[in-house]
């Protein structure tokens, strides 16, 4: 699985594999999305959470050396967070070592895409799947990028 995020427009094969193999990490398929996130994915629609995400790629994870690499994604608070961690798109690191992204460029348009499009592939099949249960969410803020959904 290289650099080459140029596709197809929509989740397909390639990135069943990607999601595949990230499943086979025991970190990687700890992360879904609780009931919170799943109310918010459907009432907010999915086309609106990932406008959310592309805004969260390009201010946190696009330029070549982003601030606070390794830490810019919060653990949860938004399911575009939980869907960066469990993708491994969270930071340059894990772009590096999961889909072959070197850190210290920018990333291209392309793969600003293709991050959102396996982020797209993972919230599809999480919004198929009954909600996380038993989660330590209540007592924390969730994050709404704008007033309006």
């Amino acid at each position: 699985m290289g650099s080459d995020w140029t596709g197809s427009e929509s989740p397909g094969d390639d990135w069943d594999r990607r999601l595949e193999a990230l499943g086979r990490s025991s970190f990687r398929r700890r992360f879904r999305l609780d009931a919170r996130h799943q109310a918010y994915l459907q009432r907010a629609g999915l086309a609106k959470v990932l406008e959310h995400g592309r805004r969260f790629i390009r201010q946190r994870l696009a330029p070549a050396s982003p601030p606070d690499d390794g830490r810019q994604t919060p653990w949860r608070g938004h399911p575009i967070f939980v869907a960066q961690h469990a993708t491994a798109t969270c930071c340059r690191k894990c772009l590096s070592e999961w889909h072959q992204m070197a850190a210290g460029s920018a990333l291209t348009d392309a793969q600003v895409d293709g991050v959102l499009r396996l982020i797209e592939a993972w919230l599809r099949r999480q919004a198929a799947e009954p909600a996380a249960a038993g989660t330590r969410q209540k007592t924390l803020p969730f994050f709404f990028p704008d007033a309006e959904i």
